[in-house]
C-alpha cells in the first residue's frame, strides 16, 4: 500500500486494519441503507421544515459519510505491520512508551505509538507523524529527545520504557 506525496501515513496492526475495514464496510452498506430508509420515511411524513426526524437522519447521514471518507483515506494510506518485538530496544510504531517530560519522572505519560485509531480508553495513541512521535521513533530507554511544540518552542522528553503493545 503506497501513499502519495504529502499524505500522512497511518501505521496499523493487521488487527486494527481488519477492524477498521469492517467498520468501513458496515458504514458503506447496512448503516448507509438504514439512514436512507430513515430519510425516506421522514420525507413521507410531509413538511420537512419542521420534521425533526428528517433533520436528525440528515445529520446522521452527514456524520456517516464523513466517517466513510476518514476511514477510506486512513486505510488507503495505511502501513500494515506486525507489532514490534522487544528486539533491539528501540522505540517503533506499535510500542507502548512511557516518557517523562523535561526529565521530570513525576510528570510522565504512557502512550501507544501508532495512530489514534489504535488507541484505547486507557491508552492515548500518538501518531508517528506527529512531532513527538517522530522524535520518539528509534530512541532507546534512557534517551532524551527534543520535538517541536505547537507554540513554536521545543519540548524534551526522556524515554523511561518501551514495550510492544499486546492489546
Amino acid at each position: 500500500m503506497s501513499t502519495r506525496p504529502g499524505q500522512q501515513t497511518t501505521w496499523l496492526t493487521q488487527e486494527a486494519y481488519d477492524r477498521l475495514s469492517a467498520e468501513l464496510a458496515e458504514s458503506k452498506g447496512p448503516r448507509r441503507a438504514d439512514i436512507v430508509a430513515k430519510i425516506e420515511a421522514a420525507r413521507d411524513e410531509g413538511d420537512l421544515k419542521e420534521n425533526g426526524g428528517y433533520h436528525a437522519a440528515k445529520d446522521e447521514q452527514g456524520k456517516n459519510e464523513a466517517r466513510i471518507r476518514q476511514l477510506t483515506q486512513m486505510l488507503e494510506n495505511a502501513v500494515v505491520g506486525e507489532a514490534p518485538t522487544a528486539g533491539d530496544g528501540a522505540v517503533a510504531p506499535g510500542m507502548v512508551v512511557v516518557i517523562a517530560f523535561d526529565g521530570d519522572e513525576d510528570d510522565t505519560d504512557r502512550l501507544l505509538l501508532g495512530s489514534r485509531e489504535s488507541g484505547t480508553a486507557d491508552l492515548r495513541a500518538t501518531s508517528v507523524d506527529s512531532p513527538l512521535g517522530a522524535a520518539l521513533v528509534g530512541a532507546k530507554v534512557g534517551d532524551s529527545v527534543t520535538y517541536a511544540l505547537p507554540n513554536g518552542g521545543q519540548g524534551t522528553v526522556e524515554v523511561l520504557s518501551a514495550e510492544p503493545y499486546t492489546g
